[in-house]
């Protein structure tokens, strides 16, 4: 007669005589990941067999801003900051019953002559929290000469027990009233900043999660900035 044994390293037997798994022992056992902006709820009793979790938290990358310029004239517009990024493992006897979830949206479009807004925050419970990218500035005036436009700082690391800054947004030139260029977005731990214009045309997207968007460059007409990469949160359950 065949025979069956199980490993005491993964299972033990509970009072009823069941074969239980032992938690803890199991490894990556599922994935959530909170893509869309807004505020959620992570559970612990809907994972009975939850041993700790791995976040992953990413902030908002910043909207750029939005050119007008004269007849004849240029204006260019640096990038916008992408957002920071922290990340922690925590046991689940330290997590709440219940633990808020937010993903911060990206930073509004600047109007015409209007800055970009600052990347929302992204965090999970008050275990990580990353603060967003900040928004293109509209800092060059219209002309013809020579003129640069001062990048946009990187916001500061976000919490956790590892953690990172967002990238610094790029600055922007103006060489003369028909040749300049945009800056780029700041790059972020899941995504990557929108790419710096010489022709003209509206801010540029960033790809991914928390990028910041490229600035607007105009020639004599109206564009308006790009919103930024939204956040993310990524929550790992291990058994």
């Amino acid at each position: 007669m065949a025979s069956v044994c199980a490993s005491g390293s993964y299972f033990t037997v509970n009072s009823d005589g069941e074969l239980d798994l032992i938690p803890g022992q199991q490894g990556l056992r599922d994935v959530l990941e909170f893509k869309n902006a807004g505020s959620y709820q992570f559970r612990k009793a809907d994972y009975p067999w939850l041993a700790r979790v791995r976040v992953r938290v990413q902030g908002a990358g910043g909207g750029s801003a939005g050119a007008n310029a004269a007849n004849n004239e240029l204006v260019a517009r640096p990038g916008a900051a992408g957002g920071s990024y922290g990340e922690r493992l925590i046991d689940a006897a330290d997590l709440g019953a219940v633990e808020s979830v937010v993903v911060g949206a990206g930073g509004a479009a600047g109007s015409a002559t209007g800055a970009g807004g600052t990347g929302g925050t992204s965090s999970f419970g008050g275990f990580v929290v990353a603060p967003g990218g900040e928004g293109g500035s509209a800092n060059m005036t219209s002309g013809t000469t020579a003129l640069t436009a001062n990048g946009i700082p990187a916001p500061n690391a976000g919490s956790g027990d590892w953690a990172s800054g967002g990238g610094a947004g790029g600055g922007a030139l103006r060489l003369s009233g028909t040749q300049g260029l945009s800056g780029v977005g700041g790059e972020s731990h899941l995504g990557h900043g929108g790419f710096g214009r010489s022709t003209a045309g509206p801010g540029t997207a960033p790809r991914g999660y928390g990028g910041g968007a490229g600035g607007a460059l105009s020639m004599g007409q109206s564009e308006t900035g790009m919103e930024g990469g939204e956040g993310m949160v990524i929550v790992e359950l291990y058994g």
